[in-house]
């Protein structure tokens, strides 16, 4: 499957923003899908997760009640809804899917076994 991020930018803190991955190739709904981050010096790390149906999701402690996570399998895209952004939320965004044999949601980076190119996401004081 090839994943292509779109939807990063600047904007100022208490902002919002929707990031996309549009996935091509092979059957989306097949794919647990997450979104990672990484700020400069950091690791990649997740941020949130949707299992193949939608139906189970995860997010990272520093970004609940803020960003959600959605996915339409008909349009074999994959969203992430930023709310109430911060500054400590700027990093490069990467949409990831996870082709694991079981419908569950999954958080370590090494499940996933494909990348997008990754979107910037610059929020400002």
């Amino acid at each position: 499957v090839q994943l292509q991020a779109s939807g990063g930018g600047l904007v100022q803190a208490g902002g919002s923003l929707r990031l996309s991955c549009a996935a091509s190739g092979r059957t989306f709904s097949m794919y647990t899908m997450g979104w990672f981050r990484q700020a400069p010096g950091k690791e990649r790390e997740i941020v949130v997760a949707i299992s193949r149906t939608g139906g189970s999701t995860y997010y990272a402690d520093s970004v609940k009640g803020r960003f959600t996570i959605s996915r339409d399998n008909a349009k074999n895209t994959l969203y992430l809804r930023m709310n109430s952004l911060k500054v400590e939320d700027t990093a490069v965004y990467y949409c990831a899917a996870d082709s694991g044999p079981f419908s569950v949601v999954t958080i370590g980076k090494n499940n996933y076994d494909y990348w997008g190119q990754g979107t910037q996401v610059t929020v400002s004081q």
